[in-house]
């Protein structure tokens, strides 16, 4: 008997980002000199005082299962961290650690959601939203962030999206893809909708909220907020501001009902989260913190470098992101153009693929993040290799007609 998917399998698609990222490699290992800016992954090393005390963990034989939710150690660490950073007060049963932020995400879907059941997604948006509200049997409801708001989510667009089905609204800011950082006030904004409504929950992914730059700071929700913290789920993790991606850890903070109902879906998917990465997740987060100034200014400076590069190719339009890791670019001035062999750019995904064969540039196209007609790259590499980046897609993009 042959092997058939279950139905829920034909509902969503691997992620696009990853896709294209294992294409990348597949080429460099037949080698061509690619270039890849798909994956948001810093190129940074661990920092070493997070280094040594996994091996620390380790040498104490700290190699066993722990709490689903996480150890004792950890969660006071991440409760410290929200207090700090944000003026936050959390309890132990109010949070849990998981495999990855992603898998936070998860747990708070499949716990909460289900059929007849809507997630308010802001458009453009990170391409597991969607996929994993079709995963718990909900239906995903795009609310477009406009161009002309910096991609940002209008509080009048929101209050119009919301109907007696809304059950969660995804607000992540920064945004992957576009950069974009909601500024007190716009979530004050936001704020004034959600209190109409108290039916909808919302889940604030704040997984960038150290990598911003210039005066941007970053502010939680929950800061001009707070009266919505009933009803409000922030996922976060280790893995992009202290590069700690292949360490697997994220974290939840939110009202004690749903991270008891999340640890009961973690319970029966992973269990604990790697006790070794819970070790190395409590120093990143509670010991010294200057790395994160560190490598926010190198972020600064590669953001600049290939902004500026392609803000002058014609057909390209590009804002110049506020926060997260990453250039989004509309490119609907490319489309309907040909290449020097005479093949139309017919859309996005023509596009990249053009830019690859032609530039040995990897992107995303846009329509990954449901915004057809752009693409985003991620500038977590070396200054030197995105200044080379900018001039292959640029030279690529001349040459079309």
């Amino acid at each position: 008997m042959s092997f058939s998917p279950a139905e829920r399998m034909s509902r969503f698609q691997p992620s696009a980002s990853t896709s294209a990222a294992q294409h990348a490699r597949t080429l460099k290992a037949e080698g061509r000199d690619i270039i890849d800016l798909t994956l948001g992954e810093p190129d940074f090393a661990t920092p070493e005082n997070v280094k040594q005390a996994a091996l620390a963990a380790m040498d104490a034989d700290e190699t066993h299962y722990t709490n689903v939710a996480g150890t004792p150690a950890l969660l006071a660490a991440i409760a410290a961290k929200l207090k700090r950073d944000q003026e936050l007060d959390y309890e132990a049963s109010e949070l849990m650690a998981s495999a990855g932020g992603k898998q936070a995400m998860f747990n708070a879907f499949a716990a909460s959601a289900g059929p007849g059941d809507e997630i308010l997604v802001p458009l453009p948006y990170w391409i597991s939203y969607p996929n994993q509200t079709l995963l718990a049997d909900a239906t995903p409801v795009f609310v477009e962030g406009r161009a002309e708001n910096g991609y940002k989510l209008a509080a009048a667009d929101l209050a119009a999206a919301i109907r007696p089905a809304s059950r969660w609204l995804v607000l992540n800011s920064p945004c992957n893809p576009t950069g974009a950082v909601y500024s007190a006030d716009e979530l004050a904004a936001l704020a004034e909708v959600l209190r109409e409504h108290p039916h909808v929950w919302i889940m604030a992914d704040e997984i960038y909220e150290h990598l911003v730059y210039g005066d941007v700071t970053h502010v939680s929700l929950l800061e001009v907020a707070p009266d919505l913290k009933p009803r409000t789920l922030i996922i976060n993790g280790v893995s992009k501001a202290y590069a700690m991606t292949g360490w697997r850890l994220g974290f939840a903070a939110g009202p004690a009902p749903l991270i008891a109902a999340m640890t009961k879906v973690q319970s029966q998917v992973t269990s604990c989260p790697s006790a070794i990465s819970q070790a190395a997740a409590a120093e990143a987060i509670a010991g010294p913190q200057e790395v994160l100034a560190e490598r926010r200014a190198i972020m600064t400076a590669r953001r600049d470098t290939i902004f500026q590069a392609l803000a002058q190719v014609e057909g390209l339009k590009t804002w110049r992101p506020d926060g997260a890791m990453y250039l989004f670019c509309d490119a609907s001035g490319l489309i309907g153009r040909r290449d020097a062999e005479g093949r139309e750019i017919a859309d996005d995904q023509d596009l990249v693929r053009y830019l690859l064969d032609t530039g040995e540039v990897a992107l995303v196209p846009g329509g990954a993040y449901g915004v057809p007609n752009h693409f985003r790259l991620s500038f977590a590499i070396d200054e030197a290799l995105l200044a080379e980046a900018g001039r292959r897609i640029r030279a690529a993009c001349d040459a079309l007609k």
